[in-house]
């Protein structure tokens, strides 16, 4: 069996498992804060700031932050893996996806890591 080492979950089910539950949890992050909002009635600055400042909110936020940049790797590793082929770019197809999936994980890291700075920062 051949493992890609830009893979995830190391084989095809593991990714397909962590896009899915990545996927659920983001839908109940979004059903929950879209509830939220509409009973919530007025919403002002200290009520918002209160409710994401707490323990529960921080942990679901860091979920949602977790779960997208993996919801999203494994999403582009696919699209990369399938499309920047040598069919379509011919002999330098393997370099530029290896380009592509360096400057994705790049981006990804940035973005995990300034998601939890400003969830647990605490400013």
């Amino acid at each position: 069996m051949v493992t890609s080492v830009t893979s995830l979950g190391r084989n095809g089910l593991y990714d397909w498992l962590i896009q899915r539950v990545s996927a659920v949890i983001i839908g109940v992050y979004m059903i929950g804060m879209l509830g939220y909002l509409m009973l919530s009635g007025d919403l002002d600055y200290v009520s918002w700031k209160a409710l994401m400042g707490s323990v529960c909110m921080q942990i679901a936020n860091t979920l949602l932050v977790v779960s997208v940049a993996a919801h999203t790797w494994v999403g582009l590793w696919g699209v990369t893996t399938d499309y920047l082929t040598g069919m379509t770019l011919g002999k330098a197809a393997t370099g530029v996806r290896l380009i592509a999936q360096v400057a994705i994980a790049l981006a990804l890291v940035v973005y995990l890591l300034w998601g939890l700075v400003l969830i647990w920062g605490g400013a």
